[in-house]
């Protein structure tokens, strides 16, 4: 257990210090204590009978915040509150008329998958002062509008915060001058704020991920791509400007997804002699081969001394000082535009229907709240406290405390910017050829290899891992084509050169083979495994990499080549490895779906009254048909985790038609599983469908297949895998330091150095193999407890179906919950 603790410490390096710190450790002084959503819980349809809901979104629009406004819409109907669309932001709430409109199920179809924010957004001079807001209460107050969904940044939340705390003063007032009776100042005697954060920055204290930002980082990512392969064909090289005024996060994160060669952030200035600094690495590398040179540089981007530093700086210093042939890009507001990823979409609807029961279960007392995402846990945190911490991380900028604005972006943030100095690097320090702490003169060779099915992301985790222990003094053996490389000989050690380039690359370019250990013989690999002299062993895949990792542990006693630390880093599109909420790939696989499914429903559309039936990969595991089904806005999604048959196939097409027929819909999207149930085939469910639906709708089905798999990784696949990977590569070098002899030999036989890396809840975890297998369902390859369910009557509740929804779940927060590295 002392080595887990271990384990769980923050590992951060600090101008080549290595600091290590006890999460128990952390100053709890600024702490931001949060309550437990409701996500999950059973809720009754009507419960809101008689209040009135209004949903508007403020200031810079950003991708997924239709997403939101659609769940506000449908979980206030669900529950028989009336709802409100305010257009046009604060402005339409001061204007009123017209601007103020009942929101109806229909008027929030179609905008899942759109862009921007349908209902408008504008900034308000006129609601800055005391006589602006006067308006806006009284129509509010003509609407009975006690409860207001901020949708916005953190001006935007504090304005609505000001006017709460302004609400019975000017209700006050309004009845003083007879703009209101006295019946509607009782009836509107208090006003229930719930903030929802949309923001491509990502610049928000109290939550993982601000709505938006996953989409802004997916259009930064393709940008760097593209510009890649024209800057490679001549020698060039960009020098891209992206969005960041006060926060580094996507210039940060995006260099990172992107391997740029450099990046320029407000938060971490580069020293003094930069310049020089910059040109000696860029002209090293073309030395070395490398055809372009990307440069990303934040909006804010300044020096130690406060000064801008622009794009057309570091285009002025590379041309003049190397000569080189240098672009400028500016992205703008192309990273605000297009439709919102999977990500975005699913967590605006989660935080949307969660604004709805955070005002459900306000009073006159309660404060205002923002939902936030903590790790996959809705939450609800105050919202001041949360603007308070925001606005302390500019006030150190402007004071010029760059560690402690840092600091102050939490520790995911630290990680991601010392995992991309690491990383980063040209080659491995020389005076790093041996391991740190021993008097051995033998490098310590670790292996690395993928098995099971290919997923994006693998390739990240490799570059990651070889490089980081490169830089530790390790040789890394590459195991190509999964234990066929190791038992016929495949095996190549990995340069720092070779992995160049392959964060964006799909698939597995190791090579990788869909089988399990035992199936090749334990005793032939564990041969080889001494042959190669191999120390450690890090596993990239899917539940065959886990269960041959088990497998392997199990056979230790007989086995000696085995006693290593072995780690596993769940790598499938199905997400159905124990031990891990999450699993590299499935992001991707997501968004390609979700993309899939857009066309699907606008060619169902454009042919009129058609229901497609989409089957989706996964095994027996329906964490893809379910989230996609978020994701995509689908009527139902059948899985194999929760029984399918005859009576819900009937009352769903009986939905449809109801749908179709009195709603004027005009599609409709089925999702199933590929093994949801052996007899309730996507044939038999298109056939029911089809001959159900006779003068009503037609039917078709489409198998996606293996196009799933494909694609180039997301910027969610390429940094966790770069992360995952990092700190596997650290967990694995404390328990070899701990046990390499003189020799060079490595005996670790404990359950602990045979372990998984896997997110749970909020926390990177290294759970021992053995301890996973009673959580285990081996022969459906699906863990036992699966998170994700909770979410499934969210689908329905969105779609206008009537039954009780969720089971309890949730957690509390607080401001350091936030800041954890493993957040990733």
């Amino acid at each position: 257990m002392a080595m887990q603790r271990e384990a769980d410490d923050v590992l951060l390096r600090t101008d080549g210090q290595r600091i290590r710190q006890n999460r128990d450790s952390l100053d709890r002084k600024d702490s931001i204590m949060g309550e437990t959503g409701r996500e999950g819980q059973e809720l009754e349809v009507g419960t809101g009978t008689g209040r009135a809901i209004g949903v508007f979104t403020s200031g810079g629009d950003s991708q997924g915040m239709n997403a939101s406004v659609r769940a506000v819409v449908r979980m206030g109907s669900y529950l028989g509150c009336k709802v409100y669309y305010i257009k046009e932001g604060y402005q339409g709430m001061v204007d009123g008329g017209d601007n103020i409109e009942e929101a109806t199920w229909s008027s929030s179809s179609g905008i899942l998958q759109r862009g921007g924010t349908v209902i408008g957004s504008a900034r308000c001079q006129e609601f800055r002062e005391r006589a602006g807001r006067l308006k806006a209460a009284e129509n509010l107050v003509n609407y009975n509008i006690t409860n207001l969904v901020v949708i916005g940044g953190d001006g935007s939340l504090t304005g609505a915060n000001l006017f709460r705390q302004e609400w019975q003063s000017l209700l006050d007032e309004l009845l003083k001058s007879g703009r209101i009776s006295q019946e509607q100042r009782g009836y509107c005697s208090h006003l229930n704020i719930v903030g929802l954060v949309g923001s491509i920055d990502n610049d928000f204290c109290g939550t993982d991920m601000t709505i938006g930002a996953d989409s802004a980082l997916h259009r930064i990512v393709e940008a760097v791509d593209c510009i890649a392969t024209t800057a490679s064909s001549h020698q060039r090289c960009f020098v891209m400007e992206v969005m960041g005024r006060h926060c580094g996060y996507l210039a940060l994160v995006g260099a990172l997804a992107t391997e740029a060669d450099w990046v320029f952030i407000p938060e971490w200035p580069p020293e003094e002699g930069w310049e020089d600094t910059l040109c000696k690495k860029l002209a090293a590398e073309r030395s070395m081969g490398q055809r372009l040179n990307i440069i990303l540089v934040a909006e804010g981007a300044i020096d130690r001394k406060g000064n801008a530093i622009t794009a057309d700086m570091v285009k002025k210093v590379v041309t003049e000082k190397l000569k080189y042939d240098t672009r400028v890009t500016v992205l703008g507001h192309v990273q605000r535009g297009g439709k919102p990823t999977a990500f975005d979409r699913i967590l605006g609807s989660r935080m949307g229907a969660e604004a709805v029961l955070a005002l459900m279960d306000a009073n006159p007392n309660t404060p205002a709240c923002v939902c936030s995402l903590d790790g996959n846990q809705t939450v609800r945190v105050p919202l001041m406290e949360c603007v308070e911490r925001t606005q302390a991380v500019q006030k150190a900028m402007n004071e010029k405390n760059f560690e402690e604005a840092v600091r102050l972006r939490g520790k995911s943030f630290q990680n991601n910017l010392q995992t991309y100095r690491t990383l980063t690097k040209l080659r491995p320090p020389k005076d790093k050829c041996d391991i740190s702490g021993t008097n051995c003169s033998t490098k310590i060779k670790l292996g690395v290899m993928s098995i099971g099915a290919p997923a994006c992301g693998s390739n990240a985790a490799v570059r990651s891992f070889v490089r980081v222990a490169l830089t530790k003094g390790y040789e890394v053996l590459g195991l190509h084509d999964s234990f066929d490389g190791l038992l016929y000989g495949n095996v190549k050690p990995m340069s720092w050169t070779d992995v160049q380039s392959w964060s964006g690359r799909g698939g597995s370019l190791l090579g990788t083979k869909k089988c399990v250990a035992s199936k090749y013989g334990l005793d032939k690999i564990a041969e080889n495994l001494k042959k190669y002299e191999i120390s450690g062993l890090l596993i990239i895949g899917g539940f065959e990499a886990y269960h041959s990792a088990l497998e392997m542990t199990e056979a230790r006693k007989k086995f000696e080549a085995f006693c290593i630390p072995i780690v596993v880093i769940p790598c499938t599109i199905s997400n159905n490895v124990p031990g891990t909420d999450f699993s590299l790939g499935a992001d991707t696989a997501l968004n390609e779906i979700a993309d899939i499914c857009d066309r699907i429903k606008q060619s169902a559309t454009g042919t009129k009254r058609r229901v497609f039936v989409v089957e989706t990969m996964g095994g027996y595991c329906g964490y893809l048909a379910t989230m996609s089904g978020l994701a995509g806005g689908a009527d139902a999604a059948y899985i194999f985790e929760e029984e399918v048959n005859i009576t819900m196939l009937r009352d769903d097409v009986f939905h449809l038609k109801d749908k179709i027929v009195n709603m004027g819909v005009q599609r409709g999207l089925i999702l199933r599983n590929e093994n949801a149930n052996a007899n309730y085939t996507t044939d038999f469910i298109e056939h029911l469908f089809s001959e159900e639906g006779k003068g009503v709708f037609t039917c078709r089905k489409n198998v996606l297949g293996h196009m799933q798999q494909g694609g180039m990784p997301s910027p969610f696949d390429r940094n966790f895998g770069t992360k995952m990977a990092a700190r596997a590569l650290l967990y694995m070098a404390d328990l070899i330091q701990q046990s390499v002899e003189a020799n060079g030999k490595v005996y670790r036989d404990e359950p602990t150095s045979a372990v998984l890396l896997g997110m749970q809840r909020r926390h990177l975890a290294f759970t021992p193999v053995e301890k996973l297998k009673d959580t285990t369902d081996f022969k459906h390859r699906i863990p036992m407890d699966q998170w994700w369910l909770k979410l499934r009557p969210l689908l329905r509740i969105l779609t206008k179906h009537k039954e009780k929804a969720y089971s309890a779940e949730g957690i509390l927060a607080g401001v350091d919950d936030f800041e954890d590295e493993d957040n990733i």
